[in-house]
């Protein structure tokens, strides 16, 4: 059984509460937190937050995105993608940085390209 997840709110823009259910189409700039459902898409170049009890089916695209809860669908993540313990994604995934804790789900493909603005690393080998 998962934890239970204490999440600060107050470094969040806008928090959709858990008896909402919305469908259509997102855009924001800051910080969103999805706690309710929510149909359709997003598209956005801030940060997502879907909650630990939250249920979104969308093609999401956002800077960073923190999941909690579940996801359906299709996800891009310019900047960072975190599945937090008890978190589940149904659908591919495209993002240059993926933090996946224990006990999550993820059922979907997984492309990971370099971050445009990050200059080119030293393989391996030269590194030593």
């Amino acid at each position: 059984m998962p934890k239970e997840h204490v999440i600060d709110e107050k470094n969040i823009n806008t928090v959709l509460a858990e008896d909402i259910s919305f469908k259509g189409t997102l855009k924001f700039s800051t910080s969103l937190m999805i706690k309710g459902t929510f149909e359709g898409e997003i598209d956005a170049t801030g940060h997502l937050v879907i909650g630990p009890k939250a249920v979104v089916k969308a093609q999401i695209k956002a800077a960073t995105i923190t999941n909690y809860g579940e996801i359906i669908g299709n996800v891009e993540a310019t900047e960072k993608l975190e599945l937090i313990s008890g978190a589940k994604l149904t659908g591919d995934i495209k993002t240059p940085d993926l933090y996946i804790e224990y006990g999550c789900i993820f059922n979907g493909n997984c492309s990971m390209p370099a971050k445009s603005s990050q200059s080119q690393q030293p393989s391996y080998k030269e590194k030593i």
